[in-house]
C-alpha cells in the first residue's frame, strides 16, 4: 500500500488513532481493574452470585434507559451541533437544558423503579422476595441518569481525554468500593455496591464537567421549550432503541434463568463481560469521537461515507488480532478473570467473539442513521434486531443449551449487517471501500479458520493455528497502520514512545 495518502485521510486516520488510543488506554486500564473486580466477585460470590449481580444491573440499566428518554445520547448530538456552530448563546442554552433535564429525569427514574419494584421482582425472579432490594436500586438509577447527562456534555464537546479519565477513575474507585462492600456483605451487598458505583460516577463526571467554561446567559421560555423539544424528539428514539437493546439483554437473562438456571446466568454474564472487553474500546471510541465528527459532516455524503469506511477499516485492523487472541486463549482468559468453576463459559465466549467482530463492521454504518437524525429508520432497525436476537436466543438455547445464547448473538449481527447496509446505502449512497472489503475478508477468514480448528483439530494443533494467525494478523495490522499514519501524525506520547524504542521498525513497516 502506498504511503502517499490524501491529506484529509491522513488527518482522519490520525484522529481515529488518537481517539482510539485515548479511549483504548482508558479501556486497557479498565480491563486491568475489571480483571481484579471480576476475580474477587467470582471468588466471593460464585456463579450464582455473579448471575444475581448481572440481573440487578440489567434492571438498573433498563430503568435508566426508560426514564432517561435517550437524552444522554441525543444530548451528545445536540451539544456537538451547537459546538460546531460556535454560537455562544446556542451552546449555553443546550448545556443548561441538558443538565436540568437530566436531573428531572433522574428523579422520575428513581420514582418509577420504586413504584414498580414488586412487579419487576415478580417478573424477574418469580416472586416479590427481592422487592426491597429493587427499591434501593432506585437511588443508583438517579445517580446514573444525572451522571449520564454530564458525560454527554463532555462527549459532545469532544473532550475525549476527560472522557477517558472519567472512565478510569470511575472504574478504579467503583471497584475499590465494590470489593470492600462485597467482602463484608457478600450477596447482601450487591445492591449497595451498585448504588455506590453510581454515586462515584456522578461525583467524577461533575468534577470534569465543571471544567467546561460555558457562558451563563438569560434564556427565553420559548428557547428552553425549543431545546427541550429537540432533545426529547431524538432522545425518545434513542430511548426506544436503547430500551430494546437493554430489554433484549434482560429477556435473554430471564430465558437463561428459567430454562437453565441462576448458575448458567452467571456463566453467561462472565462470558459477556470478557467478550466485550477488547472490542469494547473500539466501539467506545466510535461513540466518543467518531459520532460527533460524523454529525458535523452528515450532509456531505462523500465525506460521510469516507469517514465511515475509514472508521471501519481502523476498527478491523485494531479489533481483528484481539478477537483471534481471545478465541485462542479463551480457557486461560476465563480462568484468569474468574475461577475454574466458570470454565463452561468458554464455548459461549468463542461464539460471542464472532459476534463482536461483526459489531466492529456494522456499528460505523449504523452511525449514519443516527447522525442524520432518522428516528423512524433508527427505531425500525433496532426493533428488528432486538426481535431477531431474542428469537434466536429462544430457539438456540432450547436446541443447544447455554451455548445457544452465544450462537444467537453471532446470528443477530449477521442479521444486523444484512438489514443496515441497504438502509445506509439508501440514505447516503454508502458502499464499502476496497480496503475495508479486503481487510474484512482477511480477518473473517482467519477468525473462521481458527474457530473451526478449535472444534475439528486436536487442541495443540488448534492452539498453534490460533497463535500463528494472531501473530500474522498483528504484523499485517501494524504494517497497514504504519502506512496510514506516519510518525509525525501519531499522538504526542505515542510518537515519543515510537521514536525512543522503535522508530526504525515502524518506518520499515511503512516502507
Amino acid at each position: 500500500m502506498s504511503t502517499q495518502l490524501a491529506e484529509p485521510s491522513q488527518r482522519t486516520y490520525g484522529q481515529i488513532i488518537k481517539s482510539s488510543i485515548l479511549v483504548g488506554s482508558s479501556s486497557a486500564a479498565n480491563i486491568v481493574i475489571g480483571v481484579a473486580r471480576a476475580k474477587v466477585m467470582a471468588v466471593l460470590l460464585g456463579p450464582s452470585g455473579v448471575g444475581l449481580a448481572g440481573l440487578y444491573n440489567a434492571i438498573a440499566d433498563l430503568t435508566s434507559m426508560t426514564a432517561g428518554l435517550g437524552v444522554n445520547s441525543s444530548g451528545v448530538r445536540q451539544i456537538a451541533a451547537a459546538a460546531s456552530s460556535e454560537n455562544i448563546g446556542v451552546i449555553a442554552c443546550t448545556t443548561t437544558v441538558l443538565r436540568r433535564v437530566s436531573l428531572i429525569l433522574g428523579l422520575i427514574g428513581a420514582l418509577l423503579l420504586t413504584i414498580f419494584s414488586g412487579l419487576i421482582s415478580t417478573l424477574t425472579f418469580g416472586s416479590d422476595r427481592y422487592r426491597s432490594a429493587i427499591c434501593l436500586l432506585s437511588i443508583g438509577v438517579f445517580f446514573r441518569l444525572v451522571s449520564a447527562g454530564q458525560t454527554a456534555l463532555i462527549q459532545g464537546m469532544r473532550r475525549i481525554a476527560d472522557l477517558a479519565k472519567i472512565g478510569v477513575w470511575g472504574s478504579f474507585l467503583g471497584t475499590v468500593v465494590t470489593v470492600f462492600i462485597i467482602f463484608l456483605l457478600r450477596e447482601n451487598g450487591i445492591v449497595l455496591s451498585i448504588i455506590c458505583g453510581g454515586a462515584i460516577s456522578l461525583l467524577i463526571s461533575w468534577i470534569y464537567s465543571r471544567k467546561l467554561r460555558v457562558a451563563s446567559l438569560p434564556m427565553k421560555l420559548s428557547e428552553i421549550a425549543g431545546e427541550v423539544n429537540s432533545l426529547l424528539k431524538l432522545g425518545v428514539a434513542f430511548m426506544f432503541t436503547g430500551l430494546m437493546t437493554m430489554g433484549s439483554a434482560y429477556m435473554i437473562r430471564i430465558i437463561i434463568l428459567r430454562d437453565v438456571g441462576l448458575e448458567a446466568a452467571g456463566l453467561y454474564q462472565s462470558a459477556w463481560t470478557i467478550g466485550g472487553l477488547y472490542v469494547g474500546f473500539i466501539l467506545q471510541a466510535m461513540s466518543a469521537d467518531f459520532y460527533p465528527r460524523l454529525t458535523a459532516s452528515v450532509h456531505d455524503h462523500v465525506t460521510c461515507n469516507r469517514l465511515v469506511n475509514e472508521q471501519a477499516y481502523i476498527g478491523l485492523l485494531l479489533g481483528g488480532p484481539g478477537v483471534l487472541a481471545t478465541l485462542s486463549f479463551a480457557p486461560l482468559v476465563i480462568t484468569a478473570f474468574y475461577t475454574a468453576k466458570f470454565y463452561a463459559a468458554v464455548q459461549i465466549l468463542r461464539w460471542l467473539c464472532l459476534g463482536t467482530m461483526l459489531q466492529v463492521v456494522s456499528w460505523p454504518m449504523g452511525f449514519i442513521i443516527l447522525a442524520k437524525g432518522r428516528q423512524d429508520l433508527f427505531l425500525l432497525s433496532d426493533f428488528a434486531w432486538s426481535i431477531a436476537y431474542i428469537g434466536f436466543a429462544w430457539i438456540f438455547i432450547k436446541a443447544f443449551g447455554l451455548n445457544g445464547v452465544g450462537i444467537a448473538f453471532f446470528a443477530s449481527y449477521i442479521f444486523h449487517i444484512l438489514l443496515t447496509y441497504p438502509i445506509v446505502k439508501h440514505l447516503s449512497g454508502f458502499r464499502w471501500s476496497r480496503e475495508s472489503k479486503r481487510t474484512g475478508g482477511l480477518f473473517l477468514c482467519a477468525i473462521a479458520s481458527v474457530f473451526c480448528g478449535l472444534y475439528l483439530l486436536p487442541y495443540a494443533w488448534a492452539s498453534g493455528l490460533g497463535i500463528l494467525s494472531f501473530f500474522i494478523t498483528s504484523l499485517y495490522s501494524l504494517r497497514i497502520l504504519a502506512c496510514l499514519v506516519p510518525i509525525n501524525r501519531l499522538p504526542g506520547p505515542l510518537r515519543l514512545l515510537v521514536r525512543r524504542f522503535g522508530a526504525t521498525a515502524y518506518d520499515s513497516f511503512a516502507s
